[in-house]
């Protein structure tokens, strides 16, 4: 295991307040004292990502694309919470899915162009830019606005094919993990922010589809998706799928208080941990550019650092110090992997975390973004 990026004693700072409700109502979670070095990190590697990347003509990030652009905003938003910090706070109004936000005649069908897991990304990206402007005393009421436009949208996605489920995309094609995944968070998610009895509803009725679906496979980990014939397709078990069950799971519990859903969750969590790693460093399967070979595509650059914010978003829900300790130690080797292995000279992040020198790595505002939020979530539940 890799020692922890921070070995001197620091101060720890800030307080981190999550989500503001539809009706502008903070809803608490866990208040947890933010390590400062790491928020430190956290903060230069945003720098890098905003300068190297960001494109301020059209708020976008080169090389990016909308999902994965809805990250690093909600990352970006999520840090600046945390470190109780201010120093991104024009980019969301700025952001072409800012603009789209406080447009009152965008039509979000189009903008999505039909993908449904695209919009769940969306969606969380909005309601955490709404988080810290609440939080700032700012008006966040496009943003909310926005959000529940696009939560109808995806909510009527579903239908009886396999049983149930959202579709992948408005083509009804495929129906897959992690667009379900996605459908649970946000739905359960959006019970708490004050959404009403329909948002849990939703939250009920797609997981248990999904725990019935077959998906989650004898190992413990979710494949990709089903076939024609509403089977696992047997398809990847990314990292990403592992961490948003977990998160999704997390806030219809915060919701029903049913405890058995954590136990669900870390059931995927524990075995991504012993399953989906090198040498306690989360490895995705197409991570292989330091035998030469490999590299992971533009989509899948960004998984393994959704893993770590869907665990910090699985904490925050959970609230329970005993499943923190758990994660934490694994959360602080992400960290020191990013820091010590995944980062160059110019302090941007690369695609692989597991190998010195950054393995073979390319460098997008995907790896970067992937990196940032390893270090954010580790800020937040990993040790100090």
């Amino acid at each position: 295991m890799i020692v922890g990026s921070t070995t001197i004693l620091v101060l720890l700072t800030s307080l981190f307040e999550l989500s503001v409700n539809a009706a502008s109502v903070l809803h608490q979670h866990q208040k947890r004292a933010q390590c400062a070095a790491t928020l430190t990190v956290a903060e230069s590697v945003a720098s890098t990502l905003q300068a190297h990347y960001y494109n301020s003509g059209t708020g976008m990030y080169n090389g990016g694309s909308l999902w994965t652009d809805a990250n690093a905003l909600e990352d970006l938003h999520n840090l600046m919470l945390g470190a109780d910090v201010d120093t991104w706070s024009t980019i969301a109004d700025g952001s072409y899915i800012g603009q789209a936000a406080l447009s009152s005649s965008t039509d979000w069908a189009s903008l999505l162009g039909g993908a449904n897991d695209d919009a769940g990304w969306v969606l969380m990206a909005l309601w955490k830019i709404a988080d810290y402007k609440g939080a700032r005393g700012l008006s966040n009421a496009a943003y909310l606005n926005a959000a529940a436009t696009i939560y109808n949208l995806i909510a009527g996605q579903w239908d009886d094919t396999c049983g149930g489920g959202v579709w992948w995309s408005t083509a009804h094609t495929y129906k897959n993990a992690i667009t379900n995944q996605l459908f649970l968070y946000v739905s359960a998610d959006g019970y708490l922010r004050g959404g009403g009895q329909t948002y849990l509803d939703n939250a009920n009725k797609v997981w248990n589809w999904l725990s019935a679906s077959g998906m989650r496979n004898s190992q413990g980990l979710w494949n990709d998706g089903l076939t024609d014939t509403c089977v696992n397709n047997g398809q990847t078990t990314w990292t990403y799928n592992q961490g948003v069950i977990a998160s999704g799971l997390a806030a219809l519990y915060s919701a029903t208080k049913n405890t058995t859903l954590l136990d669900q969750a870390e059931i995927t969590l524990d075995a991504t941990i012993s399953l989906l790693t090198d040498d306690d460093i989360l490895k995705e399967s197409c991570d292989d550019a330091l035998s030469g070979g490999s590299v992971c595509d533009a989509d899948q650059q960004l998984f393994k650092g959704l893993w770590t914010k869907h665990v910090q978003y699985y904490l925050d829900m959970a609230n329970d110090s005993t499943r923190t300790a758990k994660y934490s130690p694994f959360l602080g080797s992400q960290t020191s992997a990013v820091f010590h292995y995944g980062t160059d000279s110019s302090n941007d992040v690369g695609s692989v975390w597991y190998a010195p020198n950054q393995g073979g790595s390319i460098f997008t505002p995907k790896t970067s973004t992937s990196g940032l939020e390893a270090h954010v979530a580790a800020a937040k539940y990993g040790p100090c």
